[in-house]
């Protein structure tokens, strides 16, 4: 494990392993559903349809099905060959693909447009403990007002060749509500994929409605 420090492989960059594992992944993360990682957390979600953006989305299993339930859907991935097997395997999904990444996220602020719905889905544990103040600045702005933020955290061995800090939710907790996010919801769950050392902390925030953010000008 990695302490909220990040003593140990914070020297890698925060996508480290993934462009490479690609196609194992691709098949791990498609094996499990939307409703059986969100089930917890769907009845938060707004009603179709919404504005939704999905950071760091993988191949895409999460933006294909809230794509299919009517909502317009953003998905951001950094790493090139999961976006390219998320292009295929969720073809004609209607969901819009970009390349951008934590902390600063700058293709998405530039573009100005606020999401009802932020799902940060097993990556907030990437993030430097320098990274994820100007990280959460990022994810505060771009939510509209009322707009809800959905984040897992990973608690358990980090994988080889990975950057991960298992760090404990207060701290996420506490940078939220710096910035004017509320919380709606904290659970904690085990492993899907049956890692039994491997737990998830879900946390769902809120931007309450008429607030501003750090990023608003």
């Amino acid at each position: 494990m990695n302490d909220v420090d990040g003593t140990g492989n914070g020297e890698l960059p925060s996508t480290a392993g993934y462009g490479e594992a690609a196609e194992q992944l691709a098949v791990q993360y498609e094996s499990v559903s939307f409703a059986e990682v969100h089930g917890e957390l769907l009845h938060h979600y707004p009603a179709p349809p919404a504005a939704v953006l999905d950071i760091g989305a993988g191949t895409g299993r999460d933006a294909a099905a809230l794509a299919a339930l009517g909502h317009r859907v953003v998905a951001a991935e950094p790493t090139p060959e999961l976006r390219a097997h998320g292009e295929r395997l969720h073809a004609g999904s209607g969901i819009r693909w970009l390349p951008d990444a934590l902390p600063g996220l700058p293709a998405l602020l530039a573009e100005g447009e606020r999401y009802d719905l932020v799902l940060l889905t097993a990556v907030w544990m990437h993030l430097t403990p320098a990274e994820r103040p100007p990280a959460m600045d990022a994810l505060a702005a771009l939510l509209a007002p009322g707009g809800r933020l959905a984040l897992t955290l990973r608690h358990g061995p980090v994988p080889p060749g990975r950057r991960m800090f298992d760090l404990p939710p207060e701290h996420t907790l506490d940078l939220a509500t710096a910035r004017g996010l509320r919380l709606l919801h904290r659970t904690t769950r085990g492993d899907l994929h049956g890692r039994g050392a491997v737990h998830w902390t879900e946390l769902v925030f809120e931007r309450p409605a008429g607030s501003t953010s750090a990023g608003d000008s």
